[in-house]
């Protein structure tokens, strides 16, 4: 049967979410929004997990003067990966590279800033950790945030979209332990192309969306995982 499209980011957290019900009240599981557009998607898999919910900010490096094109991406904790190959033929170098680095770092403190406030980000360590996107195209920023949540040793991550590219699928079952995708499409055509709305999300509605969920579950400390 023919994908019939996702409405909109809460109907796809939904449908997502029922792909997802073997998670369903682990004392150990969190799942980490990658805003802004991942966080409806991951606001319906945690509440239908019964699981509190935490954001995990990561940046597109965009090629200088054309944005919308990614050479990497990065992520808290000093986390970085660049397309060598696409930098190598583009001519990019070193400190046009730096520069939209710097950029980028700066954004990606903003929004954690914003999104977090004082709260400390939680602690991973020895936890089932469920990362979700709105779509996963390429999959390189998605890539990225995989590692930077394995440099805190969790005990397994999980990369959930409801909608991804084969490409992508192909690169994240090489670096997560768990890879789960509604509908893997090809061809692919952008994440947007699969969904009725895909207006964007803002910041507030991010906010709005974390808040309400600390509402209904409280973030586990350690303790509470190794009872």
């Amino acid at each position: 049967m023919a994908f019939e499209f996702f409405r909109n980011r809460q109907h796809a957290g939904r449908v997502l979410a029922e792909k997802l019900t073997s998670y369903a009240d682990r004392p150990d599981l969190i799942v980490l929004a990658l805003p802004r557009g991942g966080t409806p998607v991951a606001y319906e898999v945690a509440e239908a997990l019964h699981a509190p919910l935490d954001v995990l900010v990561v940046r597109k490096l965009g090629v200088p003067g054309h944005e919308e094109y990614a050479m990497g991406a990065i992520a808290g904790g000093g986390e970085r990966v660049l397309d060598d190959e696409l930098v190598r033929d583009l001519g990019i170098g070193a400190k046009a590279i730096d520069d939209v680095v710097r950029a980028e770092q700066r954004e990606l403190e903003r929004r954690e800033r914003a999104y977090r406030g004082e709260r400390p980000a939680p602690d991973l360590r020895g936890r089932t950790a469920i990362l979700v996107d709105d779509g996963l195209a390429t999959g390189s920023t998605m890539w990225v945030a995989v590692r930077a949540v394995r440099r805190q040793a969790p005990a397994r991550i999980v990369v959930a979209a409801p909608v991804a590219s084969p490409e992508a699928c192909e690169l994240l079952r090489r670096e997560a332990d768990e890879l789960v995708c509604a509908e893997v499409l090809d061809p692919f055509l952008g994440v947007g192309r699969w969904y009725l709305d895909f207006s964007q999300t803002s910041d507030e509605e991010v906010c709005s969306l974390l808040e309400d969920a600390s509402h209904h579950h409280r973030t586990l400390q350690p303790e509470d995982v190794a009872r």
